[in-house]
């Protein structure tokens, strides 16, 4: 009765209550980075918010502020330009380059509606890089042994990790009625951050039109950030901001346009700094691109702010990062090349064009044939006049010559292919190997069933329709199966297993091939690892570890996983249904296989490999190695929700 919106309201009416009494009543509580510090801090943010805070804190904590001199970077901009991804992949790199030293607070401002008054505070959405980060710690390999009383797998040498703790606090406000991008409470939540300790403080505001720069006055560095869609470069002179920005990021640099828009933004920033004597290449305006991988507009950008906070206070010391060699993204690398973003639909044309083709050339089959027979007809029926039947095979050739090539090959072999199949054994090459294959197989009942039974047709026009459209196996197009027949003595089952520790899937995926010649193995990892994370206590990953999949975070788990199998034996196959950390988890398959073989050479030699004699071994692993990695985007995204890398 309630409905869904009711429900909601039910549920948010519960949990809402005054949580002032909670707030802090001294700026000790939240001078230090611990969790409970981190966690006054956000009482106190709350009360600053909601406007009851004790005046005598909010006093206190301006005065102690002034003395700090902590940089504080403003980054401002239009709605939808990616402000929030931006300021992710600045923290990311400023994380990298520092070796993750540095203390950062990140404060977030969202537009409330003014019909109801909410705001979604959703900006987090984009933060993957404000975490705790894990960092290696070497440990004593240890031998690795498949035996159910190891309950926790070992680590290697680089597999065990530890937080390095958290670095980046985040906190988003509401502009609630302030009127503006910003939050009314917004300088008593930066003078609170500045009296917390952090390194360097981050303020996002919501998104703001020409005419607004209500950030400028509140921060150290303002940047503005904005998309090369701004309409005529007259627009520019209407945006107060590159008036005050030191900063100027162009984000979504792949958009058509983008370098016009560089050159013209740089322009104006010229003009407004009345820079004549120099470029405009040399103005603080970058080009980036925040939702690609490692993008060097970014980081140049990154670069030019680290000096500049630096100067406010920053502590930084010599980055590790590259210098980037360029002002703005690079399109070097495109995933999808602009010309070919319409590449699905050019699959589709070409397909349908294909299939169109088909059947024009089975039309043009069939004429001729039936041309053919006329011309024979009429030079049996009326021999004494020829001319009908020279005209009726001069036709056939005019068809015939409008044939394709490929057209006329597959009609010229169908008298093969029928000779083929039509005996008790077939022969088939497959990398080198002859394989022979038995063409009939017997039923209870004593009949004889082909494996593959051509059609019957004797008109040209449905055998050439039928020889381009579906084929036998192994043919193309491909329509029942790339192979020509399937192996035999493997029946297509699926040894289907995942659940806890590698230890226990290896002992159900040994009970699932039990007695059976081929092992075809199908694993299920756990939510912990299709995320890519490694267990730990964090509840919500110390409650899925093991559910519903295997838990995999080293190679140690990965060769307990298999232990057991001859990964590179012809009748052993794998399927491993991962997505995200499917490049590390087939690494991890691969490096077992090879393991297994060095295993194997020592067992059967008594010695270690030699260095030419481990290569030759990786080598035959890699050919011979047989599975799957069933990476389906569509399954991953829409049906399980882990999908780490979504677009």
């Amino acid at each position: 009765k309630m409905g869904l919106a009711g429900m909601i309201g039910e549920m948010v009416m519960r949990c809402d209550r005054d949580l002032s009494p909670f707030a802090p009543t001294s700026l000790a509580a939240i001078e230090g980075q611990g969790e409970m510090n981190w966690r006054a801090l956000a009482q106190l943010i709350t009360v600053l918010e909601n406007g009851n805070a004790d005046a005598a804190i909010v006093s206190a904590l301006r005065e102690q502020a002034k003395a700090k001199k902590v940089p504080v970077l403003g980054i401002t901009g239009t709605g939808g330009a990616g402000k929030s991804s931006l300021t992710d992949e600045l923290i990311r790199r400023l994380r990298l380059d520092q070796d993750d030293s540095l203390r950062v607070a990140v404060i977030s401002i969202d537009p409330s509606r003014r019909k109801s008054g909410g705001a979604l505070l959703g900006d987090r959405i984009r933060m993957n890089a404000i975490g705790p980060w894990r960092t290696p710690t070497p440990v004593r390999a240890e031998p690795v042994e498949a035996s159910p009383e190891r309950l926790v797998s070992p680590s290697t040498g680089s597999g065990r990790t530890e937080d390095s703790g958290q670095r980046v606090f985040m906190r988003s406000l509401a502009t609630r009625d302030f009127g503006s991008e910003i939050s009314a409470a917004l300088p008593d939540v930066i003078a609170a951050c500045k009296c917390a300790d952090f390194d360097l403080i981050v303020v996002e505001t919501s998104g703001i039109g020409q005419g607004d720069a209500a950030i400028v006055p509140l921060v150290d560095v303002p940047m503005y950030v904005m998309t090369p869609e701004f309409g005529a470069a007259s627009q520019l002179e209407k945006i107060d901001m590159l008036d005050f920005a030191e900063f100027v990021a162009i984000n979504k640099f792949d958009r058509k346009g983008a370098a016009d828009a560089l050159r013209d933004v740089a322009k104006q920033v010229q003009r407004n700094k009345e820079a004549w004597g120099q470029s405009p290449d040399a103005m603080p305006v970058f080009g980036t691109m925040a939702s690609r991988f490692n993008d060097d507009g970014v980081t140049a950008l990154y670069q030019a702010l680290l000096p500049r906070l630096a100067a406010l206070g920053l502590k930084t010391k010599p980055g590790t990062l590259p210098l980037a060699a360029t002002r703005h993204s690079t399109h070097e690398v495109p995933i999808v090349p602009g010309a070919r973003v319409r590449y699905l639909a050019e699959i589709s044309d070409g397909v349908r064009a294909y299939k169109r083709n088909a059947v024009q050339q089975a039309r043009l089959a069939r004429e001729v044939q039936q041309l053919r027979a006329a011309s024979r007809m009429l030079h049996e029926g009326k021999p004494d006049k020829p001319r009908a039947a020279s005209a009726a095979a001069n036709m056939a050739l005019e068809r015939e010559a409008r044939l394709d090539p490929h057209a006329k090959k597959l009609l010229d072999q169908w008298p093969q292919m029928q000779q083929a199949y039509s005996g008790d054994e077939y022969v088939v090459k497959i990398r080198d190997k002859e394989i022979r294959t038995a063409l009939t197989t017997t039923t209870l009942s004593g009949t004889k069933v082909r494996k593959v039974a051509l059609p019957g047709y004797e008109d040209h026009g449905e055998i050439l329709k039928w020889l381009m459209l579906d084929n036998v196996p192994g043919s193309f197009p491909y329509t029942a199966g790339t192979f020509a027949f399937k192996r035999e003595g493997e029946d297509p089952t699926r040894m289907f297993a995942g659940e806890g520790d590698a230890f226990r899937t290896n002992t159900r995926f040994k009970l699932l091939s039990s007695g059976m010649q081929a092992k075809r193995l199908s694993t299920a990892f756990d939510s912990v690892t299709l995320y890519g994370n490694d267990p730990a206590v964090r509840p919500d990953i110390y409650g899925k570890v093991g559910n519903s999949g295997v838990s995999i975070a080293t190679l140690d788990d990965m060769k307990v996983l298999y232990s057991g199998f001859d990964l590179c034996s012809p009748s052993t196959s794998v399927s491993m249904t991962i997505n995200g950390p499917a490049p590390t988890i087939l690494a991890m398959f691969l490096n077992t296989a090879i393991d297994q073989q060095i295993e194997k050479f020592k067992t059967d030699n008594g010695r270690e490999p030699t260095d030419t004699e481990s290569q030759k071994i990786k080598e035959w692993v890699l050919a011979n190695v047989r599975g799957t990695v069933q990476a389906d985007i569509l399954k991953e995204d829409q049906g399980q929700n882990t999908c780490i890398f979504s677009t």
